[in-house]
């Protein structure tokens, strides 16, 4: 009796088809981690702005997204690199914000100004949970958070020590102090300002504060014959303006 024939085995896929269809998973794969990612961040924004890094938990962030705590893990190693991941991005953020819109033509005073305002505005725009955990938290959270935070202040500092460098090259800021103190001078009573904002829970003026800065720090800045030479123009105007007034 003749053996039944085994029946015919599935007919596989050219090696070529299933490198195609491999190549077609990945990016879905990757396109959904990515989107992860950016869940993840999201929310521990929010838990680090709300709890501060020591009371912040990679569980409560877990749960608000629905997912496992493993799963947190996944992506990041612990909540020291989550928290170091948020704090990177939001600099990102500003810094990118900052550099778009930085005028590049015009009086030195006037980019200092926007430097001003737009530093208080961006570090308040989303409350002051973000603003403390850089201020605070952030730098008492040993060599790690410190080993972060430098390259990123350095970056954040960059722009205004350009137009305070191209300032005293055109003869508007003083030149017998280093640049590094002049950076001091700008971002010192700012930081006191979110100090204070951060304590007291109320909300800023923040185009009245940027004012009494400007107002406070343009004298100490401009070379004293920046200073001579605008009073001297507008001495020149109201003269001028008073002579096309008596004319009338």
């Amino acid at each position: 009796m003749n053996a039944r024939p085994d029946p015919s085995p599935p007919e596989l896929a050219p090696a070529g088809v299933a490198a195609d269809v491999s190549r077609l998973r990945r990016p879905a794969v990757r396109a959904k981690s990515e989107q992860r990612v950016r869940d993840i961040l999201r929310e521990a924004r929010q838990v680090f702005a709300a709890r501060g890094y020591e009371h912040a938990t990679t569980t409560e962030i877990a749960q608000r997204l629905g997912i496992s705590e493993a799963t947190v893990f996944t992506y990041f190693r612990g909540k020291r690199e989550l928290c170091t991941r948020v704090i990177v991005d939001w600099y990102d953020e500003i810094v990118a914000e900052i550099e778009a819109g930085l005028p590049q033509q015009g009086p030195v005073r006037l980019q200092v100004e926007f430097i001003v305002r737009t530093h208080l505005r961006l570090f308040l725009q989303q409350g002051t949970g973000l603003c403390a955990l850089v201020l605070s938290e952030g730098r008492s959270r040993g060599q790690d958070f410190a080993d972060v935070l430098a390259p990123l202040q350095r970056r954040y500092t960059a722009p205004l020590m350009d137009v305070l460098a191209r300032g005293q090259a055109s003869g508007e800021i003083r030149t017998d102090l280093p640049l590094r103190l002049l950076r001091s001078l700008v971002y010192g009573p700012m930081e006191h300002i979110l100090w204070e904002t951060i304590g007291s829970e109320r909300q800023l003026d923040i185009d009245g504060a940027a004012d009494a800065v400007i107002a406070l720090l343009w004298p100490a800045l401009c070379a004293p014959q920046a200073e001579l030479g605008a009073l001297r123009m507008l001495r020149a105007e109201v003269q001028a303006a008073l002579a096309r007034s008596a004319q009338a």
